[in-house]
């Protein structure tokens, strides 16, 4: 029991020093936009929500590096920038992103 208890700490307090969520640093990398329906197109966004205005509009197949990923509200929102041009940067709803 006692090494039970002392095996939780330790993963606790590792994870909250490294600070990784294990599914998060999977995360990041290189994805691609899909699932994008029909003519339109997923929303790059200047922050993470809709509330923020939109950069460019993504077809399905764009390239992007994602840098990182939070939680608004029930949405994940990841702050990415273009494979083929880096300098173009912002969010965008992880639910339209694949790993690739």
């Amino acid at each position: 029991m006692r090494r039970t208890v002392i095996a939780a700490l330790v993963s606790g307090v590792m994870g909250a020093i490294l600070g990784a969520d294990p599914a998060m640093a999977a995360s990041l990398g290189r994805f691609e936009v899909f699932g994008v329906e029909g003519e339109d197109m997923l929303k790059m966004r200047g922050g993470p929500g809709t509330g923020y205005s939109v950069i460019v509009g993504l077809p399905n197949g764009t390239v992007l590096r994602v840098h990182s990923c939070q939680s608004t509200g029930s949405t994940r929102w990841c702050n990415v920038s273009l494979e083929r041009a880096r300098g173009l940067k912002g969010y965008v709803s992880w639910a339209y992103l694949r790993k690739i």
